[in-house]
């Protein structure tokens, strides 16, 4: 149905008389005030997204990160700033911070493992779903740190596979972020596979 227009010198929106509901619901469509009216096209004359599957599921993927901090020294503190609203990790998609494995899809070891530790580390590990990816934050979690004696691990690579390394000691909550961010790309580009 085609708009009628009416003169209302003091709008500045150009409005057309309104129907009563039920009448001739012009195809279902909805007309806001001043928009034109609007013909629904086939198939053939509409837009289309087209894409590899493996590419959009790359970018859902690395959009929604789900992390569970496994911190069990001073790297977990900047984690906590790192989520707090002055970096806003929210902005990409990786604020849903989980304490369940079944419910993560990244973990980040912040601090020192121990070899007491490690199974325990090990088995959070394999109780998450795939994809996983492991994110290792600070000296200690990477290769030990400065403690280079027998009951610490030099570095969670020993025991499970790790992504991407966030060095310091501690790491600021930036280069969590920035590690974060590479982990995101690397998942949208579909480099890690397992």
């Amino acid at each position: 149905m085609p708009a009628q227009k009416f003169e209302k010198p003091d709008s500045i929106i150009a409005r057309k008389e309104a129907l009563a509901p039920g009448e001739d619901a012009e195809k279902g469509l909805i007309t806001l005030p001043g928009e034109a009216d609007r013909e629904i096209e086939g198939l053939a004359g509409g837009t289309y997204l087209t894409s590899k599957l493996d590419l959009l599921v790359g970018w859902a993927r690395g959009n929604s990160l789900w992390p569970l901090p496994f911190g069990t020294a001073c790297c977990a503190i900047e984690f906590m700033s790192m989520v707090s609203s002055h970096y806003d990790i929210a902005r990409f998609g990786a604020e849903v911070v989980r304490f369940s494995p079944r419910q993560a899809d990244v973990i980040i070891v912040a601090g020192t493992i121990v070899d007491k530790m490690a199974p325990v580390l090990k088995k959070i590990y394999d109780q998450m779903p795939e994809p996983k990816y492991v994110i290792s934050m600070g000296a200690c979690a990477t290769s030990g740190g400065f403690y280079r004696q027998y009951h610490v691990m030099q570095g969670i690579d020993e025991i499970i596979p790790v992504d991407i390394w966030v060095p310091g000691c501690p790491p600021t909550p930036e280069g969590l972020m920035y590690g974060i961010l590479k982990l995101k790309e690397k998942i949208e580009r579909g480099e890690i596979r397992r």
